[in-house]
């Protein structure tokens, strides 16, 4: 019972993290508070809580410093007739 602060202390970035105006502050918000989480499950000796943690903090931090997975490639849209057409759905 004495380290449920840590706990406490992590969910009150996660909720900080909500008043985040910035994606990038939001995300490294995020992993500092699934940081903190890892942290309680390593007291708490539980599995689930620091794997789950460990993963949203590598992609929050990941995220954060701009790194994505490549865009997949984007299909045209049908096109929509000769210009001044009225598109009206129907084929």
């Amino acid at each position: 019972m004495r380290f449920d602060w840590i706990g406490w202390f992590a969910t009150a970035l996660f909720m900080t993290s909500y008043f985040c105006k910035d994606p990038v502050t939001l995300r490294r918000l995020q992993g500092l508070a699934a940081l903190a989480w890892a942290a309680y499950g390593v007291v708490i000796h539980s599995w689930p809580v620091i794997v789950a943690n460990v993963l949203v903090t590598g992609v929050a931090l990941w995220t954060s410093l701009g790194r994505t997975a490549p865009a997949l490639p984007t299909s045209t849209p049908p096109s929509a007739g000769p210009p001044g057409a009225r598109a009206t759905g129907y084929r």
